[in-house]
């Protein structure tokens, strides 16, 4: 009887211990990512004289992500990008994107975006976030891929995802347009915002040695 008692616990403690190694050691936990701006691009296009479309980018912003690359799950996208980094490649329409009529960089020197959920279906991520631009936060929908994971030769664990989505800058108050001849109009209402993301895990403070 004795021998059975001890081989009913000896058994409970095997299936107690492979839970719980389980639950800690086959998932990957939560880590935070710090955005790799040599790698990454946050840029936008928008329609001009309805005839093409016009690219730009900004050049200076950060971010962080939290997520769990082997469940590829998200927690957490937080992004700042100063606006009076953004550039066309030309020297006179930036400047007048600086102004009052479009970004008012003085005013708002910087725009944010903040995820608060999201979705996946298949191999597309459908997140909805709030973007903050000239003082007025909005929610945005953006659609992407996460394109895996990788180990560099100096060390680092990174990751990348693509996403794209579109806003209407009159919605946060960037109301200049001209009107053509033909009808149309010289700057489009509907902007698409392109994000070409690589993000860099943060290494673990090593304990110190007592």
């Amino acid at each position: 009887m004795m021998r059975k008692v001890s081989k009913v616990f000896y058994l409970i403690g095997m299936v107690f211990s492979v839970g719980v190694g389980y639950a800690t050691g086959s998932f990957a936990e939560t880590a935070k990512w710090n955005l790799d701006h040599d790698h990454s691009t946050v840029g936008f296009q928008v329609a001009h004289m309805v005839v093409s479309k016009t690219n730009g980018k900004f050049t200076e912003y950060s971010g962080i992500v939290e997520m769990d690359t082997e469940a590829e799950e998200f927690k957490t996208i937080d992004a700042v990008v100063q606006t009076a980094s953004v550039t066309t490649d030309h020297q006179k329409r930036d400047e007048h994107l600086r102004s009052p009529d479009f970004f008012d960089v003085q005013k708002f020197p910087t725009m944010t975006y903040t995820m608060k959920s999201y979705k996946k279906t298949g191999d597309d991520y459908t997140a909805v976030g709030e973007l903050t631009l000239l003082g007025v936060t909005k929610e945005i929908t953006l659609v992407g891929t996460f394109n895996g994971v990788a180990q560099d030769p100096w060390g680092n664990t990174r990751a990348g995802f693509t996403a794209a989505g579109p806003i209407n800058r009159k919605d946060f108050g960037m109301k200049f347009s001209k009107l053509l001849d033909n009808g149309g109009m010289l700057v489009g209402d509907e902007v698409k915002i392109i994000l070409e993301i690589e993000v860099i895990k943060e290494k673990k403070a090593e304990k110190i040695k007592q």
